[in-house]
């Protein structure tokens, strides 16, 4: 295990298992750091559960993120976890960060499946060098400044796979006069904004708050990518095609096909059938619970529960879906 997720497996998860309770169980999930969305989907899945069984309760526990929870929920440190497909995929797969496969992961449900790459480049830019797609990037060797997320984001992976799929090396900018910087988003856009990047890349709802500040201070543009390169991305990091809408920001003129993530709650395979069928079916039945913590969720279908693809489902969540029809 690499030194990085050796260490936040040691975070401080002293639950083993779903813990008993006079007043229920309490189902301990490993999320990210705190605050953000995924507390936020800590809170919607607790909320789910509470009103499905009063007296339980799910426990957000704050963690390294989804290539932590793989490895916690994987070596029974954790009893669920968030995990985004890009990192299930190079998990079951045993590709970096990890150093063998992961296999005893198992999904309660898809949470969400539309966060959509959005890279996003000044029109000035664009108009300049003539670029409408990475692919564009490719050919014309633009001296573009670029910000990524930082290595150990599954962001990083996406945006990274994007441009290699395009014939791209990420070390290929520096040398047309270009620069890459890793950065978080919130930084990413403070550069954009201070006309120290062309461009920012990351993988967020559409109407993400990143995307409308940089095009406050910015007539932008989105970058599309083709089939051809969306098919690769797909076959090597299990994500999915997603289409902007025209008319999703002002700017945005016609539909812009790109790749979109999603996150799944897991389980570890050995986890009791009941367990797995009770958080199913109390999400498939208390779905609003869900959607309502954020306006973004609103998006989140019940046949979306059932959407995950990289793993395999918990038996006791497909008895769920099956009962609800959301699964054959």
């Amino acid at each position: 295990m690499p030194p990085r997720i050796a260490a936040i497996v040691l975070l401080a998860f002293v639950s083993l298992a779903p813990q008993a309770g006079a007043q229920g169980t309490n189902y301990v999930m490993a999320g990210a750091s705190p605050g953000g969305l995924w507390t936020l989907l800590g809170t919607a899945v607790d909320r789910a559960v509470r009103t499905a069984y009063p007296g339980s309760s799910v426990t957000y526990q704050t963690s390294g993120g989804g290539f932590a929870n793989a490895v916690l929920v994987q070596q029974k440190k954790a009893p669920l976890g968030l995990v985004q497909n890009v990192e299930l995929k190079l998990a079951v797969e045993g590709k970096e960060p990890f150093k063998a496969p992961i296999t005893e992961l198992r999904a309660i449900a898809q949470l969400y499946n539309f966060t959509a790459t959005q890279m996003v480049l000044t029109k000035a830019f664009a108009d300049k060098y003539g670029i409408a797609t990475v692919e564009d990037i490719a050919t014309k060797k633009p001296p573009i400044r670029m910000g990524i997320n930082k290595r150990g984001n599954a962001a990083y992976n996406m945006v990274q796979k994007i441009f290699e799929a395009a014939g791209i090396s990420l070390d290929d900018i520096p040398k047309w006069g270009g620069q890459v910087v890793y950065a978080a988003s919130a930084e990413q856009v403070d550069l954009i904004k201070d006309r120290r990047l062309d461009m920012t890349t990351n993988v967020v709802f559409v109407g993400n708050n990143t995307v409308i500040e940089i095009a406050q201070t910015h007539d932008v543009v989105l970058v599309g990518m083709s089939k051809p390169v969306r098919d690769k991305v797909k076959a090597e990091l299990g994500v999915e095609d997603y289409v902007i809408k025209a008319g999703a920001y002002p700017w945005l003129k016609q539909d812009l096909p790109t790749l979109s993530m999603s996150v799944a709650l897991v389980t570890h395979a050995q986890t009791e059938d009941k367990v797995a069928y009770d958080l199913a079916r109390a999400l498939i039945e208390h779905l609003d619970k869900v959607r309502e913590v954020h306006k973004a969720m609103q998006e989140l279908t019940a046949p979306a529960l059932a959407g995950e693809r990289v793993i395999p489902y918990h038996p006791g969540a497909i008895k769920a879906y099956k009962e609800a029809k959301l699964m054959n």
